[in-house]
């Protein structure tokens, strides 16, 4: 016969563990063609959370992002569909900026002559540009409306 107090614990400890995960994980379904062919209609992926004002250090160029489409205190609402965007972070604070988006940048350092994202920013881009409203429209966004990384595709 199991103890009562154990039986408890082991519940107490284990609702523990999946509201931990709850907040620090969650799956998010893809609509749209944007992220063709990395991502497809239908897709769920596993999203790592990110505590807001904290995205910066936690988002790397190449990393597949989930934004939010209003951000506190932003002026700037993304066009159309749901509340959430999939975009990869093309690049990050302190990377050059790619051709096409100079007139996104701050100005070069001195003696650098190339143009940097500025601090609390990124440049994101959909996989397949013809499908794709990203930065080539929004500019540079700033790092708040990163909600989240995406980690893994759950439906191969």
């Amino acid at each position: 016969m199991t103890p009562v107090p154990f039986v408890l614990s082991t519940a107490v400890l284990t609702a523990g563990v999946v509201t931990a995960l709850r907040r620090t994980l969650r799956v998010v379904e893809v609509h749209g063609e944007s992220m063709r062919p990395a991502l497809r209609p239908g897709d769920r992926v596993l999203v790592r959370n990110l505590r807001p004002g904290r995205a910066g250090a936690r988002v790397r160029r190449g990393d597949v992002v989930v934004i939010a489409r209003v951000g506190p205190g932003e002026g700037l609402t993304l066009d159309g569909g749901t509340n959430l965007v999939i975009k990869r972070a093309a690049a990050v604070a302190g990377d050059p900026i790619p051709p096409g988006f100079e007139a996104h940048a701050e100005a070069p350092g001195e003696g650098s002559g190339e143009a940097r994202v500025p601090p609390g920013r990124l440049l994101v881009l959909g996989d397949n540009p013809s499908r794709s409203t990203d930065s080539r429209q929004w500019g540079l966004l700033p790092e708040s409306r990163i909600t989240g990384v995406v980690l893994r595709r759950l439906n191969a």
